[in-house]
């Protein structure tokens, strides 16, 4: 099937007119289109973006967390001196050593609400993206950065 470039087509005439049935199928192609690539999340402002205020911070301290229902690693992450050090449990056991973490640079979401794991409370929430298996691979800098620096 050829779908339609644009919702305006031209008359007999040579007149351009705008024809709902090319716009409804657009629509659906693009709609069909974002399902297919995971893209299922609806779309925000810049203002949106803005209030989640990701930072990276030095690993400080690294230990397992042989208490938490999934394999998990607690991390203590220095900000900075106007942040100070947060700390965070992580699922990051697959790819990463707790000895290997400490020195490493990483982003984190600071202003999510701490929550409770275990024994353990997590300030902030340690970024991440999955490998082919599903196993956290952290996301940070390429080049050593200010601690606190934040996302933009």
């Amino acid at each position: 099937m050829c779908l339609p470039v644009s919702p305006w087509n031209v008359s007999r005439w040579g007149r351009r007119r705008f024809d709902l049935r090319n716009a409804k199928a657009l629509v659906d192609n693009a709609s069909a289109l974002s399902n297919a690539s995971g893209m299922d999340s609806e779309t925000i402002t810049v203002a949106d973006f803005n209030r989640v205020d990701i930072r990276v911070g030095t690993i400080s301290d690294a230990q397992p967390f042989p208490e938490a229902r999934k394999p998990a690693i607690k991390l203590w992450i220095d900000f900075g001196a106007g942040i100070g050090v947060k700390q965070s449990s992580a699922q990051l056991t697959v790819h990463y050593p707790p000895d290997r973490l400490i020195g490493r640079q990483v982003c984190a979401v600071l202003n999510f609400p701490p929550r409770q794991i275990g024994s353990f409370v997590s300030e902030v929430l340690t970024l991440g993206l999955p490998d082919d298996e599903g196993a956290v691979v952290l996301i940070r800098p390429d080049f050593v950065v200010p601690n606190g620096g934040k996302l933009f």
